[in-house]
């Protein structure tokens, strides 16, 4: 008697199945793995504060290359303002001066970024990295103004 693959599937046999469960269970875990190493080496966001003394944001990057001396930048958007007169959004994409170096070590870098030119304020401000970090605080408006 012949019996199709599916049918035998179906059937029971449960030496078969426990044999394809021990040959593939390593393999998807294996990939799942290498996906998630995969992702940890971006750069990514260990800390951010406002410093409501100096106005500044403080970002504490964490990232992967040759050597130490990484910078980072802000690449600053659009302000919005939703039209339900709700807090103003701005977003900030953090920028590696040497996104292309290899990645060998393990960096954390702790930089300042001035907010005395942002006028969009009080506002929510979402930094970006890639591939996809994000990280929201709120920007109060500035000390002083008169709403």
């Amino acid at each position: 008697m012949t019996m199709s693959a599916d049918r035998w599937w179906a059937a029971g046999c449960p030496g078969a199945r426990r044999a394809l469960l021990r040959v593939w269970t390593p393999l998807l875990g294996g990939l799942a793995v290498a996906m998630l190493a995969a992702a940890v080496h971006a750069d990514t966001f260990a800390n951010v504060y406002y410093d409501a003394g100096k106005d500044q944001i403080v970002v504490t990057m964490i990232y992967r290359g040759t050597n130490p001396d990484h910078t980072f930048s802000l690449k600053w958007g659009r302000c919005k303002e939703p039209p339900d007169g709700s807090a103003r959004e701005i977003v900030a994409e953090v920028l590696d001066s040497q996104w292309q170096d290899p990645e060998t070590q393990d960096f954390r870098k702790t930089t300042r970024f001035s907010l005395d030119n942002l006028r969009c304020r009080p506002a929510k401000l979402t930094l970006r990295t890639a591939p996809r970090f994000y990280y929201t605080l709120q920007i109060p408006a500035r000390a002083g103004a008169s709403p």
